[in-house]
């Protein structure tokens, strides 16, 4: 007996560089490197090792300077190599400055990930978000925003608010 399928919400596909998610293509896997960004040789070998075990995105930290110094160079060393896999930036506090510091990074990234808990805060957090999705449109890429769901687990027991809805897989 098979097992039953899971009812998909209706969605607007979403291009990331070669791979389309959403409306009716079908479900992507995405993995995430574990190696300092910075570090050309050992994250392009994960990616290329994460590809060929049937990643169709690869996801990596941008976190620092170094880290978007070294995206560019991550990406001609997989396109050397022949592997097209997208690269998706993730995101944490500085994400606006290091778009706007880096236009290389901002090209070689085919999607960014933005926790919007992590932007910024006050008046501040706006206008960071705000440009980080100008940088985006100006570059046509795609945007993921969204939390962890242990994030906003922890956040809503904070608050005293239960929540054990999980948010979009990240």
């Amino acid at each position: 007996m098979s097992p039953p399928l899971i009812a998909r919400r209706r969605t607007v596909p979403v291009t990331i560089g070669r791979v389309t998610v959403g409306g009716g293509a079908p479900v992507v896997v995405q993995s995430m490197t574990n190696t300092e960004t910075a570090d050309v040789d050992a994250t392009a070998r994960q990616v290329a090792e994460l590809a060929r075990a049937g990643s169709e995105l690869v996801r990596i930290t941008v976190n620092d300077d170094d880290a978007a110094r070294a995206v560019p160079r991550i990406r001609e060393r997989l396109d050397a190599w022949g592997l097209d896999v997208p690269l998706v930036g993730d995101f944490h506090f500085n994400g606006h400055r290091l778009l706007a510091d880096h236009p290389a990074c901002a090209v070689a990234l085919a999607k960014y990930r933005i926790n919007p808990g992590n932007v910024g805060s006050g008046e501040k957090k706006d206008a960071q978000f705000a440009a980080m999705i100008e940088t985006a449109l100006r570059h046509d890429k795609a945007v993921r925003i969204g939390v962890n769901w242990t994030t906003r687990r922890c956040a809503s027991a904070s608050t005293g608010a239960a929540s054990t809805r999980a948010s979009s897989p990240a």
